[in-house]
């Protein structure tokens, strides 16, 4: 009898690790949750383990299930790029890219890249998730993180693709009104719509001008997690924002909102970020080289 788990059932089990729900993993593979019960049912008794402690309200996975799930990473990582290494004389990548963004710019910048990535490489399936939060890039089983802003995780690669830059930017009304401020710490004093994203200081803003870096604590009657709700605020008028350029172009360059001290500006470039284990990945560069060139040809103006 042949007790060595089975490939599909520890890319089950690594999706179960990252739903935390035999419901919800049995929903996206439109299968019963009893057949996913049985199958990691099975993986423990061909493994000898116990892998996930179950209540009706909540799943752990074990001690030995973290080792199992650390592993079984590793294996499917590795199956993965023997399938590409011996396919390597298709023309075309293939096979499932997951990846996230932040849900304002994977709405309007990414999801029309993925869009002509799609086209161009039709055996390829890809999955994309909105998270306006940190994200454990590893530890839920993403492949590609678009990224804007720097990155920290000692275990990631990370591969510019994008130059853009934060700026500060209010409606004509609004500076008329309050009239516009004559240096950083000037923000201080002003209405400032904050937001709280991936990497940023919840009203705290860092710019870099004519006397280098420079720090001021800004605040408003208007806050939001959402880049696109405080972008709508202001061009409301409802006062100072800072965002990035890829957003605000257009109204930059239509007059609804202008530049607020435009001799200072935020780096903020786009990075695609991956986990070490898939530096060799033949259809994560073919991925990324291809969001490099869309994003290059469609980069907005900064001016």
């Amino acid at each position: 009898m042949n007790n060595r788990p089975q490939l599909e059932d520890l890319r089950l089990f690594c999706e179960l690790v990252r739903q935390r729900s035999f419901s919800a993993v049995a929903r996206e593979l439109g299968v019963s949750k009893a057949l996913i019960s049985k199958r990691i049912a099975l993986l423990e008794q061909n493994l000898q383990t116990r892998l996930v402690h179950r209540s009706t309200r909540s799943l752990r996975i074990t001690e030995q299930g973290d080792i199992v799930h650390q592993w079984a990473q590793r294996i499917l990582d590795n199956v993965d790029q023997m399938t590409e290494a011996i396919s390597s004389h298709r023309a075309e990548p293939a096979g499932l890219l997951r990846l996230c963004c932040s849900s304002g710019f994977g709405r309007n910048c990414l999801a029309p890249a993925l869009s002509a990535l799609a086209k161009r490489y039709a055996a390829l399936e890809i999955q994309l998730e909105l998270l306006d939060r940190p994200v454990d890039l590893v530890g839920e089983g993403f492949q590609l993180d678009v990224r804007i802003g720097t990155v920290q995780e000692a275990n990631l690669i990370s591969r510019r693709i994008a130059g853009n830059a934060r700026v500060l930017c209010a409606t004509p009304a609004y500076l008329e009104r309050r009239g516009a401020p004559s240096s950083l710490q000037a923000l201080a004093a002003h209405d400032c719509i904050v937001i709280r994203e991936r990497d940023q200081d919840f009203g705290r803003w860092s710019l870099r001008g004519p006397q280098g870096l420079e720090t001021v604590r800004v605040g408003g009657p208007l806050s939001a997690n959402n880049g696109e709700v405080v972008r709508r605020w202001a061009v409301d008028g409802h006062g100072i924002i800072l965002r990035s350029i890829w957003d605000v172009g257009p109204s930059l360059a239509s007059g609804e909102l202008v530049r607020v001290l435009p001799d200072y500006a935020q780096e903020a470039d786009v990075y695609a970020v991956y986990p070490s284990r898939l530096s060799h990945s033949a259809k994560l560069r073919v991925c990324v080289e291809f969001l490099e060139a869309w994003f290059k040809a469609s980069a907005p103006q900064q001016g």
